[in-house]
């Protein structure tokens, strides 16, 4: 059973005996407190996505959701179902657009490291590997000389993610984005 510091985004915990997802965590240490950070963390209901906001102690226990993770890569859209076929046995798995709106960001027909999370073989889910490539639809032109300096300019990705990019990045440039941060790091 991990601490409240040793959890992460994206994991999974059993809380007053249902599963939820960790979506956001945030850090703070209060003054006048002796010892240890407070983690307030927004978690979403597995089943029925209600979210609730807790605080938990740093020293705090949680108990981790039994969960399967398979690894899948992006088939089609149905409308507001979105398909992953398994890589190992082909399996599809449907989610709906409303429950994975975040992470669609980052996913394009050609990305790798996708998982679906399975809860009693339904999926509820969808995990995005740490890093992306993807490619820049439109920016403003570049500047020539812009690598000499550290200023950036907005630019759409063909998923509809907009991101800061140095000022010699141009439109069609496959680039590597951060999706905890949601920031460019470097070109692909």
């Amino acid at each position: 059973m991990p601490k409240a510091n040793e959890i992460k985004k994206n994991m999974a915990v059993e809380f007053e005996g249902r599963a939820y997802f960790i979506r956001d965590i945030e850090r703070s240490v209060p003054q006048g407190r002796a010892g240890g950070s407070l983690y307030r963390m927004r978690m979403y209901d597995v089943v029925n996505g209600n979210k609730i906001d807790h605080t938990f102690k740093d020293s705090d226990m949680l108990t981790l959701a039994d969960l399967h993770r398979r690894d899948v890569t992006f088939s089609y859209a149905d409308g507001d179902e979105y398909v992953f076929m398994d890589n190992e046995d082909y399996t599809q798995y449907s989610l709906d657009k409303s429950s994975i709106e975040d992470e669609l960001l980052f996913v394009a027909e050609d990305t790798q490291g996708l998982q679906v999370i399975l809860i009693d073989a339904a999926p509820k889910a969808l995990v995005v590997p740490l890093t992306v490539d993807l490619v820049i639809e439109e920016t403003d032109p570049s500047i020539k000389g812009g690598s000499a300096t550290a200023r950036t300019k907005p630019a759409r990705l063909t998923t509809g993610l907009v991101v800061q990019v140095p000022e010699h990045i141009s439109t069609g440039d496959r680039i590597r984005v951060n999706t905890e941060e949601r920031r460019f790091l470097s070109r692909a």
